[in-house]
């Protein structure tokens, strides 16, 4: 497949518009999407565009550049501008990948706050074929990795969501015990795991518990709580390349990482900073600044440490495995008893000691296990295998998309994609 291959400007390409301002006071609860190109931010009874539109932001903090797609069915708001396409020369999908390609953040201006004018789009240089078959083979390439990465996160985000189901049901609710005690086999359990629940409460500090099992404090259960050091704190300098050091950014709000946003310690300030060097299975937790945020370090991120902004839980895994202390700080009692907690300075900050005495429900260790075996175990491991698949096929994905567009790659069938430079 090859085609003739022809320079543009971007506005010869495409129509632009920017995205309506609404008011938060406009917004609902429920409905159609409203977008920011940051996420979703609130919802209308009616919607802008029925299909998903192109998009870039235009104005906004730590996103000004970031080139999207909406969801279907939405309004679109000031903070991004929507990207039509002249279909005829350049199909949607393709010049999404196309901008993609392109260092878009470098249309920047302001100091203020940064933001992107319809004015500098206009002008960017793409050079594309003019088969439109070709277009869409190559789009094709990359939308069907993107499609697998989306369909992975939603697997995950359905595991979790049983996880925590089960969790909340046999561990917060207690349901088997109450099944029991009424005469009733539990739903959805073996009659070897229904033997490791008792069948009748007793009263504890926190109210009816499950007999045998006992109300104790976090740190009580666990190996270690602590927290990391910042290297410049021992004037350690952060260096290009070397150990993992994890902030509170590097995680996100659904327990993943973000490895582009690890920082980098060298072999010797990573030996210097021994107490928060990290193991598989510890539990991480923000403690500064944005409060609550979790994930669970695997082997894939070692060596690796941490800084004074997250705490480090090592788990008796035989005891409290780290699938139950997340799923214990991630629910919502939690968050709420640890905003509570929080002492206001230049930034929000919750205490090794109060993270340490919050209370928890546990059962014989020997249950206990048993029980995260039988239930939730598998669901976390098969997480861990989707988030590494992901991450593999990000970086597939992220790979092929410059070579493509520049040239570098030619795959069956097909020649080299986009290239862009500023008028």
């Amino acid at each position: 497949m090859s085609s003739e291959w022809r320079s543009y400007s971007l506005g010869d390409l495409a129509k632009f518009k920017y995205g309506k301002f609404l008011a938060k006071s406009e917004l609902d609860d429920s409905g159609f999407d409203v977008f920011s190109g940051y996420g979703v931010v609130g919802y209308l009874p009616t919607y802008q565009f029925n299909d998903p539109q192109l998009l870039i932001v235009c104005r906004g903090e730590g996103g000004t550049g970031d080139v999207k797609m909406s969801p279907p069915k939405c309004s679109i708001t000031n903070l991004s501008i929507v990207i039509s396409p002249c279909e005829e020369k350049v199909a949607k999908k393709f010049l999404y990948w196309s901008l993609k390609a392109c260092d878009t953040h470098r249309l920047r201006t302001g100091s203020a706050q940064a933001q992107i004018v319809i004015g500098s789009l206009e002008k960017l240089r793409l050079v594309i074929p003019t088969d439109r078959a070709e277009q869409d083979y190559l789009a094709g390439i990359l939308s069907a990795l993107d499609d697998r990465i989306t369909l992975l996160r939603e697997t995950n985000a359905t595991l979790e969501a049983i996880a925590q189901a089960l969790f909340k049901s046999w561990f917060v609710d207690f349901d088997p015990v109450h099944a029991k005690q009424q005469g009733i086999a539990p739903e959805g359990m073996d009659d070897a795991t229904a033997a490791l629940f008792p069948d009748s409460f007793e009263e504890s500090e926190l109210g009816l518990v499950p007999r045998g099992w006992r109300v104790s404090r976090l740190t009580d259960e666990v190996e270690r709580i602590t927290k990391g050091t910042t290297p410049t704190t021992i004037k350690r300098p952060f260096v290009a390349c070397g150990i993992n050091f994890v902030k509170a950014e590097s995680m996100t709000d659904d327990g993943q990482f973000i490895p582009e946003k690890f920082a980098y310690i060298d072999d010797e300030t990573h030996e210097l900073l021994k107490r928060s060097q990290l193991k598989a299975g510890d539990v991480l937790i923000s403690i500064a600044g944005t409060i609550g945020r979790l994930a669970v370090m695997t082997e894939e991120f070692l060596p690796a440490n941490t800084n004074q902004a997250v705490a480090l839980i090592r788990p008796f895994q035989d005891r409290f495995p780290s699938g139950l202390i997340s799923r214990f700080l991630q629910r919502t009692e939690s968050q709420q008893l640890m905003g509570e907690r929080v002492v206001q300075a230049v930034q929000a900050n919750l205490s090794l000691g109060s993270l340490s005495d919050m209370k928890v429900v546990v059962a014989p260790a020997e249950v206990i296990n048993k029980l995260y075996s039988a239930g939730l175990a598998q669901i976390d491991a098969s997480k861990v295998m989707n988030a590494s698949r992901i991450r593999t096929l990000a970086t597939l994905r992220d790979t092929l998309l410059p070579r493509l567009i520049s040239g570098q790659l030619r795959l069956p069938e097909s020649v080299p994609s986009a290239t862009c430079t500023e008028a």
